[in-house]
């Protein structure tokens, strides 16, 4: 049974079923799924159509001749790029009739994805927000290539180009990146700082210590994607970011409670109300100041919240 948001009853394709035993088909398809799911999750920004993805994946796989497939794993990584890149044809419309900002859907993630930089830096809500302003083509070539480090040869197969467009897309795409991600990369020991200093000044309701936190040209952005109240447009400035929150942590129930986490590899802030999610704050941090604040309220992008995602490279 499938919902609105595209799950069927909790996990997609964790394990697939193949008529009772695993085959060396399976097998395959199990080893690669966390990298598949990356893959597909890092060109779409949503786990639900990920995990659609891999089903997909998962269906034409089991009717491939193996004796056929030299390498297993770039078949698979080949078959789920082509899936993801139709799909994300299908959420451009979606995005089109989207009511408010739209963000990634927020994952809560285990300590090793934060230890291999790369992987977290590429799957950052800010990263991954600079993607989603590049066509799928040059989505699809720029994951493959700067995170997964996939060959052009194979990028080529698997988006349907000759490798020299590949190469030129790569370029564009690369420059295009360059130029609006993170400033640089943030120690985890003043990314905590940040944090803390920001969890603190939020729940006491100093607004001088938010001022002192966030940088001058701090950007709020909200996606309650018309369910949930949320900022319509991004909120810009110190001043205003402060107060705000200053003002909705003041309308908030007493049992309202802020908690650090980790999503999408990075430190992060899970507002909980009666011991309900209510909101996910991702926080982008450049110099020891807030520059970003990622505020996801839609519930149907609250789901995998509950249970840690696993991301492989």
């Amino acid at each position: 049974m499938r919902s609105r948001h595209g799950e069927r009853d909790g996990h997609v394709a964790e394990r697939p079923a193949d008529g009772g035993g695993a085959g060396p088909a399976t097998d395959a398809f199990i080893t690669h799924r966390n990298l598949l799911f990356t893959v597909a999750y890092e060109m779409l920004g949503s786990a639900a159509d990920a995990e659609d993805v891999l089903q997909e994946t998962w269906l034409r796989w089991a009717d491939v001749d193996l004796a056929t497939v030299r390498d297993r794993r770039a078949y698979l990584v080949r078959i789920t790029t082509r899936q993801a890149l139709s799909r994300l044809r299908t959420l451009g419309r979606r995005k089109e009739s989207y009511v408010g900002s739209w963000l990634p859907e927020p994952l809560l993630t285990s300590p090793d994805v934060a230890e291999d930089v790369e992987l977290a830096d590429s799957v950052s809500m800010a990263m991954m927000l600079v993607m989603e302003t590049l066509t799928p083509i040059e989505r699809a070539v720029f994951v493959l290539r700067e995170v997964f480090g996939l060959g052009y040869d194979e990028i080529a197969e698997a988006v349907g180009r000759k490798p020299a467009a590949v190469r030129q897309t790569a370029h564009r795409a690369r420059a295009h990146v360059a130029a609006r991600r993170p400033r640089g990369t943030v120690s985890p020991a003043e990314t905590r700082g940040a944090l803390d200093a920001f969890r603190r000044a939020v729940r006491t309701g100093d607004l001088q210590g938010l001022f002192d936190i966030l940088a001058p040209d701090v950007v709020l952005l909200g996606d309650g994607g018309g369910i949930k109240q949320a900022v319509p447009r991004p909120i810009v400035g110190a001043d205003k970011v402060a107060r705000l929150l200053h003002a909705g942590m003041g309308r908030l129930p007493a049992d309202a409670a802020l908690w650090p986490v980790q999503v999408n590899g990075h430190p992060a802030l899970v507002l909980r109300i009666d011991g309900a999610i209510d909101t996910v704050v991702a926080l982008r941090i450049d110099d020891g100041l807030v520059t970003g604040l990622y505020a996801v309220r839609n519930p149907e992008k609250l789901s995998h919240m509950g249970h840690e995602t696993a991301l492989h490279r």
